[in-house]
């Protein structure tokens, strides 16, 4: 076909003179012939099911409709090359732009029908397919024409490329003079404008400019891959991609585009290694904290391990530290419960309430207390009553005090030891380890309180 139309198509050349030839008329003559010819195209029949294939190429993207008839004959064909800024799309985005061109180009066929749209790239199916809306990170030239596409009533297949010949012979015979319509053409210039307003505006929050990261992406080797992959397609499964990095770009290469030089994802602009640091202090200005820089950095930039570079870069500003909260308390453990009484006592003074002091001693099982008036709460006063009380209820296997210094001495601990106690002491600064204890001494100081009126 693309042979055929040749002498035609020097005609359209702005520095050709159009001179009718010979081979213009053969030319033509031939192409009456195929266009009039039974083999070619099928009738349109609105009661058939309806196939919309649409396929897009480097240089031009092509579509048909069809029904479903056993030697499978098209209805109609389209195809158009595409405009320079188009040719700089990503092949997600190339992809994207056929299926519009085709429900565009076969409006008045598939307006208010039911129809089943083709194509050969994956991805698309979770875009302009979801059941769910659109995906959160999605770029926004394809967002928008997933909007586009909500005034139609389509199902949405993968069928796989070497099965897809009517369309993709379409996509790739283009010739480079063949030239789209002028809205298109200023439909095109006017979104990719819009794009590059939103990677500026992202700039504008930065101490950078467009020029300079369009310039740092050029010279990253890591984006420079990204670049490419965006512009002529990632690879076909996670196995393939080696670095840790570009695994990240991979998961997210829907929401990726190139908007002149720059890549962006979704609207944010993703930031070259040369200026992370640079973009890392103009967030932190103001030291706004980890969950506040994180927030402000979702709205204008992005690069792989992102969060993980803020929380280390705020955990290591001195001004940052000095002002944070205490990091959360563990979470408290309960004893272990007992099975006997006087398996585990809890002991600790009371007082001074009215110049006396009170030992209180707690049974863990049974929650019976012992209370015994002091005027002393020495070692040897505490040990004289302990051994009072445990030559009338019998020896503990454990008991367990604060850190007082009546229960810390050599004295108090050599009694334990000669009658086989095992002493367990509270963890300093932190009365709640023994709060069977300090929780009867609340409940005693009430109680005497209390009395006094």
């Amino acid at each position: 076909m693309r042979a055929l139309r040749f002498p035609l198509d020097q005609l359209l050349k702005d520095s050709s003179a159009f001179v009718w030839t010979r081979e213009c008329q053969q030319a033509f003559e031939k192409f009456k012939k195929i266009l009039s010819s039974e083999l070619l195209l099928a009738h349109y029949d609105p009661k058939q099911e309806i196939i919309v294939s649409a396929d897009a190429s480097s240089v031009g993207i092509g579509e048909t409709i069809s029904h479903k008839y056993p030697n499978g004959h098209v209805a109609s064909h389209a195809s158009r090359a595409l405009t320079l800024v188009e040719q700089r799309y990503s092949q997600i985005a190339r992809e994207g732009l056929a299926i519009i061109y085709a429900v565009t180009k076969f409006h008045k066929f598939i307006f208010g029908r039911r129809f089943r749209l083709q194509t050969d790239h994956a991805p698309l199916l979770r875009i302009f397919g979801s059941k769910k809306g659109i995906p959160i990170y999605t770029a926004n030239r394809l967002q928008q024409w997933v909007l586009s596409l909500l005034s139609y009533d389509f199902s949405i297949e993968y069928i796989q490329s070497d099965k897809f010949g009517n369309a993709d012979v379409l996509s790739r015979l283009i010739d480079q003079h063949t030239k789209p319509d002028e809205d298109v053409i200023i439909a095109c210039t006017t979104l990719e404008e819009d794009l590059r307003s939103v990677a500026i505006d992202s700039t504008n929050q930065l101490p950078l400019s467009f020029s300079m990261v369009e310039k740092a992406t050029a010279c990253d080797p890591l984006l420079r891959k990204v670049h490419r992959f965006i512009r002529e397609g990632w690879p076909k499964s996670r196995s393939e991609v080696k670095d840790w990095e570009m695994y990240r770009f991979f998961d997210r290469q829907e929401a990726l585009s190139v908007v002149q030089g720059s890549i962006m994802f979704g609207d944010r602009l993703v930031i070259p290694t040369a200026f992370r640091r640079r973009c890392l202090n103009q967030l932190h200005r103001g030291h706004p904290g980890i969950q506040r820089m994180k927030a402000i950095s979702r709205s204008f930039v992005y690069w792989p391990g992102l969060d993980e570079e803020i929380v280390s870069f705020v955990k290591g500003c001195h001004h940052c530290a000095s002002v944070a909260r205490s990091p959360p308390k563990a979470e408290p453990e309960s004893w272990h419960s007992t099975t006997a009484p006087w398996q585990r006592v809890h002991a600790d003074y009371a007082g001074p309430l009215d110049g006396e002091y009170y030992l209180l001693v707690i049974d863990a099982h049974t929650k019976w207390p012992e209370i015994f008036p002091t005027k002393q709460i020495t070692s040897k006063a505490t040990i004289n009553l302990m051994r009072t009380l445990f030559a009338n209820k019998g020896m503990p296997e454990i008991l367990v005090t604060d850190n007082g210094t009546q229960f810390k001495s050599a004295e108090f601990s050599e009694f334990c030891c000669e009658n086989g106690i095992r002493h367990t002491t509270t963890a300093p600064f932190h009365p709640q380890s023994n709060g069977q204890a300090e929780r009867f001494v609340d409940t005693f100081k009430k109680f005497r309180r209390e009395k006094a009126r």
